[in-house]
């Protein structure tokens, strides 16, 4: 009498596969209830576009109510306590950025290099070619440290609660999205901000890309008029979680940027 055949693994696997396949396809039903799952972002420009309009009615309107605000005060009979209050508020205000500034400037471009992907050297990837958020802060950084007295990036006023982030090669700021090139412009001693540019760790790491692989990097001496600061400069700030959450653990994930040293390149 022959023995029986031992059974194949595959007599149980097919249905234990096919049933999880099921489990996984009724999972996703439910959960898209006849819609895309993953989403229409074929508006996002317009999102983009929608947000960009909402920030600026904020602004203006925040403008309009600083107006009235200080058209009321002026009225106001001052005795010498609120003149002092007066003084005070108006150096506050200039130096939070608030008022209309000029005088001799610096003004810096970035610029994406004109390279595409089939035109990078060995060695080089797309991330090498454009200006990244850390480019932006090293010569905003180097700027201050140099005695700037008043900063714009593109046609906003960098003040205390200024954030520059970059999406892409894009950079958002104050609520707006820009493209390259980043222009940013800073009243002050001239020879004093040049100097400061020349003689930054960091801005001297983006000058070997601008040199190696094009990178756009243009400065220009110029007399510069900022108006002052639009929309809330309010600070935000963090919040302790309520009892028993956890706090964050580990560190934040690095962005994509320069090295701090120059690829090896082949030509």
């Amino acid at each position: 009498m022959t023995p029986p055949r031992p059974r194949s693994v595959w007599t149980w696997v097919v249905p234990i596969v096919t049933a999880c396949a099921g489990v996984l396809f009724a999972t996703s039903a439910l959960t898209a209830q006849g819609t895309d799952i993953r989403g229409d972002r074929g508006d996002l420009p317009a999102l983009i576009r929608a947000r960009e309009a909402e920030v600026a009615r904020a602004g203006h309107r925040n403008d309009v109510l600083r107006q009235q605000i200080a058209e009321k005060e002026a009225a106001v009979p001052a005795d010498a306590t609120l003149r002092g209050l007066r003084e005070r508020e108006a150096e506050l205000a200039r130096q939070a950025g608030l008022t209309a500034v000029e005088g001799p400037a610096v003004r810096v471009s970035l610029e994406d290099a004109k390279l595409d992907a089939a035109s990078l050297p060995e060695g080089v990837s797309v991330d090498d070619v454009v200006v990244h958020q850390q480019d932006v802060q090293a010569v905003v950084n180097a700027l201050w440290a140099a005695g700037a007295e008043a900063m714009t990036i593109q046609d906003q006023r960098v003040v205390a609660t200024s954030a520059v982030r970059c999406v892409g090669n894009t950079l958002i700021l104050g609520g707006r999205v820009y493209s390259p090139p980043f222009v940013i412009t800073a009243i002050g001693d001239q020879n004093a901000l040049l100097a400061g540019l020349d003689n930054d760790p960091a801005v001297a790491v983006y000058r070997e890309y601008v040199d190696r692989l094009g990178l756009g990097y243009e400065v220009e001496s110029l007399h510069a008029q900022f108006g002052a600061k639009s929309g809330n400069v309010r600070p935000v700030h963090a919040r302790p979680l309520t009892e028993g959450g956890t706090g964050p653990t580990g560190s934040s994930p690095g962005t994509p940027g320069h090295p701090t040293s120059m690829p090896e390149t082949t030509p």
